[in-house]
């Protein structure tokens, strides 16, 4: 197969760079167009609207977390079928996951659409907000569908080694988003509806480009019978991709639950919360895109049963993620004012100092406790490569608590900072049981 790597050979550290590297670059084009589509809303329709997608964001995030958790875990058997050299199990296997992955979404699209209600009660979306919120959500909770496409094709080439073909598609989509946000809000005034549906549209564009690659493959292309339910099969591909997206929504529930405490704080703090949130997703990019090399590499690895190779392997990432969360945490205290200031425009100096100085503020907290961020994606990477994925529905408890805990203590005296500790509080109760959850399967599995 063109495009696709294995990961049993060669030296692992300039392996995982060179996996990672496409991407990172198509991560950093999936955040630029979340990153514009911010600012097109927060310039061109108004601090009202920006405050009114943070307020729904999470909802957004609990759907999109599901997603990219099912595709991850299913992935996981794709790359140690490949790493095994059992192309038609292969192809059995995506052939499973397409039919799943087309179920669930279904499924979850009528669920979400008529939970919209509510969600929005729960969140305590200030009553002038909720008519800009509800439009926002309801259309991307449409997309649903397109959401899973994408996550599923872009998942099943990573995990034969293909990381070019997700780049051109999220390269594409980005520039995409960015042309039809600009025309919805600027030019034909859609407002916040007109941003939300050029994102769909977008995914659409990137979920076709990935099939097509797959369809194109004869050792990719499942026939009418591997889409055909086999209990076995699904069962073990549910075991594995259902522990990582429930974490995924638990995560994204007791983020709802904090963002239902930050809405009462006020617009400024919601805008300013906001853009810092968005800016979340740039600093992860790198961490995401080492995320799913490490997962191919231990995944193709113990597949082929070469279990020094997977030891070695994740000492070099080590190294590699503790790096790059140092560099991006210098470059965030240096540079996070101006960048926050990107997001945010008022009317009023007052509420636009508000919101500036809590997005600066909520930055530097992040930017001192990156580096235990980047430990949870990597050795949560280890522990799926294996196909120990149910340990992240216990991290995913661990988290919500934490955040909630942080959150209500800091709302019940008043202390919006604890509102920024109450997230990165969740990164170091998640990184400790990933740690040592890893070392315990590694020593278990790779005797």
């Amino acid at each position: 197969m063109s495009d696709t790597r294995n990961m049993t050979r060669g030296k692992p550290l300039g392996l995982l760079i060179t996996f990672a590297l496409p991407l990172m670059f198509g991560n950093i084009f999936q955040q630029l167009y979340t990153v514009v589509d911010t600012a097109i809303v927060g310039r061109g329709v108004g601090m009202d609207a920006l405050a009114a997608l943070g307020t729904v964001d999470w909802l957004n995030w609990m759907l999109l977390g599901l997603a990219t958790g099912l595709a991850q875990g299913f992935s996981v058997r794709v790359s140690q079928k490949f790493g095994e050299g059992d192309l038609p199990g292969m192809r059995r296997v995506i052939g499973q996951s397409a039919f799943l992955s087309a179920l669930i979404a279904l499924v979850c699209t009528l669920l979400a659409q008529l939970g919209i209600p509510l969600f929005l009660w729960l969140l305590r979306v200030p009553a002038d907000l909720v008519p800009m919120a509800r439009l926002y959500i309801r259309i991307l909770f449409a997309g649903f569908p397109a959401v899973m496409f994408f996550n599923l094709c872009a998942a099943v080439l990573r995990a034969v080694g293909d990381s070019k073909t997700p780049l051109i598609a999220m390269a594409a989509a980005s520039l995409t988003n960015i042309a039809l946000d600009a025309i919805a809000v600027f030019v034909l005034d859609l407002g916040i509806g007109g941003a939300a549906a050029a994102t769909v549209l977008s995914q659409c564009l990137s979920g076709t480009i990935c099939a097509l690659r797959i369809w194109r493959s004869p050792d990719l292309r499942f026939t009418r019978e591997d889409l055909r339910p086999q209990r076995e099969l699904s069962a073990s591909l549910l075991r594995l991709g259902l522990p990582i997206g429930g974490k995924n929504v638990i995560l994204s529930l007791g983020g709802i639950g904090l963002q239902s405490i930050v809405n009462g704080f006020g617009t400024g703090f919601i805008a300013g919360y906001t853009a810092t949130n968005k800016l979340y997703g740039l600093l992860e990019i790198a961490a995401l895109s080492y995320c799913y090399a490490v997962t191919t590499y231990v995944g193709q690895n113990y597949g082929a049963g070469e279990h020094d190779r997977i030891r070695k392997g994740m000492k070099s990432a080590l190294g590699l993620f503790l790096c790059t969360a140092l560099v991006l945490a210098v470059l965030m205290f240096a540079f996070g004012r101006p960048i926050t200031g990107l997001f945010l425009s008022a009317d009023d100096p007052q509420l636009l100092a508000e919101a500036a100085d809590v997005a600066y503020t909520y930055f530097r907290v992040m930017a001192v406790c990156l580096p235990i961020l980047y430990l949870l994606y990597l050795y949560q990477a280890g522990l799926q490569g294996l196909g120990q994925t149910g340990i992240g529905m216990v991290v995913g408890v661990v988290e919500l608590v934490l955040r909630i805990t942080f959150a209500l203590f800091s709302a019940g005296i008043h202390w919006p900072f604890g509102l920024f500790v109450a997230e990165v509080s969740a990164w170091w109760g998640g990184g400790l049981i990933f740690l040592v959850s890893y070392y315990r399967a590694a020593r278990k599995l790779l005797r």
